[in-house]
């Protein structure tokens, strides 16, 4: 049985190198603290994620991704204002062992804001988080705790599920602007035409 817990627990739970189960703004996520390298190669074993497909970072604010060691350029800030906190992940150049950490391999990080005031606590508590949406990889995302704990219960490694309800919300639009061309990875709750007023 995968313990439920409450905020403080989650909290807990995340200082001390475990991965939990989150609620976000669009699904549930599994989460493990970058402060712990093993417990962001256990979330990708618990999702049977490929080692090569890297996690994003999500992060309470600006200045979090900035004490990474990542610069934002004025295009980036205008979309963060703009966006932040929403469904947008910000693809950017990134630190090499940053990258490295996320298992990704061209020295650039995937980073969001999101909009959910429990998550937000967490990540303002315990700091940037690695967090993947919490199925196995290339099933449907789990949208309450419940879910999360049947297709999890026969794996080992989850420490429990924080319940904030169920969450349906879009998937994130991914945007890759670590190059001066900018590009769109995945198109999800923010289109490409609202983006293209910011950057054309």
């Amino acid at each position: 049985m995968i313990d439920a817990l409450d905020f403080d627990g989650a909290v807990q739970a995340l200082a001390r190198g475990a991965v939990v189960a989150v609620p976000t703004d669009t699904v549930y996520g599994l989460a493990a603290s970058i402060a712990y390298p093993d417990a962001i190669n256990e979330l990708f074993v618990l999702k049977q994620r490929p080692m090569s497909v890297a996690t994003p970072l999500l992060v309470h604010s600006i200045a979090q991704i900035e004490d990474l060691g990542v610069d934002l350029d004025d295009r980036t800030r205008v979309l963060a204002k703009a966006y932040w906190p929403g469904a947008l992940t910000i693809v950017l150049t990134a630190p090499a062992d940053l990258s490295l950490l996320l298992h990704g391999t061209g020295g650039t990080v995937g980073f969001r804001i999101p909009d959910d005031e429990l998550l937000g606590g967490l990540l303002e508590s315990c700091g940037p988080l690695a967090v993947t949406s919490a199925n196995s990889h290339g099933d449907v995302p789990c949208t309450t705790a419940n879910e999360v704990r049947d297709v999890f219960a026969q794996r080992e490694g989850l420490a429990g599920v924080l319940d904030g309800g169920e969450r349906r919300g879009a998937v994130s639009t991914v945007l890759d602007l670590s190059a001066p061309a900018w590009q769109i990875l995945r198109e999800g709750a923010i289109s490409r035409e609202s983006l293209s007023g910011y950057l054309d």
